[in-house]
C-alpha cells in the first residue's frame, strides 16, 4: 500500500505541474487574444500593471511591440509577494507561484498581440475570455499555484489571519482598477471589464475543487485515525462505536466534511494506517454551519 501511496503522490505532483502550465496558457491567451485587442483591462494587481504599460506607452511610445508589456511589469510587482508566499506558506507554493507567474508573464510578452479584435462586440468577448480565463485559473489553484498578486496574499492571510476578509481586499484592488479606468477611458471599457471579471471568477469557482464540499465515511477497526485527520487536515471529526453485522466485530466509523482538493491526503492518511479501511465518498454536500475553507498550497 505504501508503493501504492507514493505512486500516487507522485502521479499527483506530475498533473499539479502539468494543470499550472496548463491553467497559464489559458489564462494568458485569454488576455492577450481576447481582452487586450478590445482595450479592456483585468481586475487585481493585473489590471494595475495593464494600466502602467498604458501609461509607459503613452509616455514613451510603443517600446515592446507584438506581446504585452504587462506581463513583464507584473511579474515585477510580484516579486516582493513571493517573499511573502515564502515566509506564510513554504517554499513549495513559493516556487509553484514562481513558475505559475513566470509562464503567464512569458506567454503574455512573446504571443502577439492581434491587431484586429477577434470578435466584434464587447459582450461577446467579456462572456469568451471570461470562461477560458475562469477554467485557466481553475486549473491554476487546483494543481496548487496562484495568479499572483491579491491570490498570494489571499492564501497567505488564510494560513495566518482566518478570520480576516480577503475578498474586502480584493474588492479594495478591483474598485482602484476600475475607477482608473472610468476616469482614463469612459464607462464602457470599465464596465466591460468588470463583466469580464466577474464571468471569469464564476468560471474559476466552478472548476476551483476547494469550493466542492465533501462528506466522507471510514469504517476501520484501527484506533487513532480520527485523530491524525484532525492533526493533519484540521477539521472537526466525528467517530462513534459500531459492530459488524456478519462478522460481529467491533469498528470504527468516522465522519468529517472536506473540501475535495482534501480527499487524495485524507485517503492517504487512513490507509496507510488501515489498508483494509472502508471508505465512502460523496460529493457537493450543503453544509449549515462552522466550515472553514482551506487552500491547497504545497501539496
Amino acid at each position: 500500500m505504501n508503493i501504492l501511496n507514493r505512486f500516487e503522490d507522485n502521479w499527483h505532483g506530475l498533473t499539479s505541474w502539468l494543470s499550472i502550465l496548463f491553467g497559464n496558457l489559458l489564462y494568458a491567451l485569454a488576455i492577450n487574444i481576447l481582452i487586450t485587442p478590445m482595450g479592456m483591462y483585468n481586475g487585481g494587481l493585473l489590471g494595475l500593471a495593464q494600466l502602467i504599460r498604458y501609461g509607459v506607452s503613452a509616455t514613451l511610445g510603443d517600446i515592446y511591440p507584438g506581446g504585452d508589456l504587462a506581463g513583464a511589469i507584473y511579474f515585477c510587482m510580484n516579486i516582493p509577494l513571493f517573499y511573502y508566499a515564502y515566509r506564510t506558506t513554504g517554499k513549495q507554493f513559493a516556487f509553484k507561484t514562481l513558475v505559475s507567474i513566470g509562464a503567464s508573464s512569458l506567454v503574455m510578452m512573446f504571443i502577439p498581440i492581434p491587431t484586429e479584435p477577434l470578435f466584434p462586440d464587447y459582450l461577446t468577448c467579456c462572456v469568451v475570455a471570461g470562461c477560458i480565463g475562469g477554467i485557466g485559473m481553475g486549473f491554476i489553484l487546483r494543481g496548487g499555484g496562484s495568479t499572483g498578486g491579491t491570490d498570494i496574499i489571499a492564501i497567505g492571510l488564510a494560513k495566518t489571519h482566518p478570520n480576516i476578509s480577503v475578498g474586502g481586499l480584493n474588492n479594495v484592488v478591483n474598485i482602484l482598477v476600475y475607477g482608473l479606468c472610468l476616469v482614463l477611458f469612459n464607462v464602457q471599457i470599465a464596465v466591460y471589464s468588470f463583466i469580464h471579471a466577474t464571468i471569469r471568477a464564476l468560471f474559476m469557482d466552478r472548476l476551483h475543487a476547494q469550493n466542492i464540499k465533501t462528506q466522507v465515511v471510514i469504517i476501520t477497526k484501527e484506533e487513532g485515525i480520527g485523530e491524525l485527520l484532525t492533526k493533519h487536515l484540521r477539521r472537526g471529526v466525528t467517530q462513534w462505536e459500531g459492530k459488524g453485522v456478519y462478522t460481529g466485530d467491533k469498528v470504527h466509523i468516522i465522519m468529517t466534511l472536506v473540501s475535495k482538493y482534501e480527499v487524495r491526503r485524507l485517503k492517504s492518511i487512513t490507509l496507510e494506517q488501515d489498508p483494509k479501511a472502508f471508505i465512502t465518498i460523496a460529493e457537493g454536500e450543503s453544509i449549515v454551519g462552522n466550515f472553514k475553507r482551506h487552500m491547497e498550497v504545497g501539496k
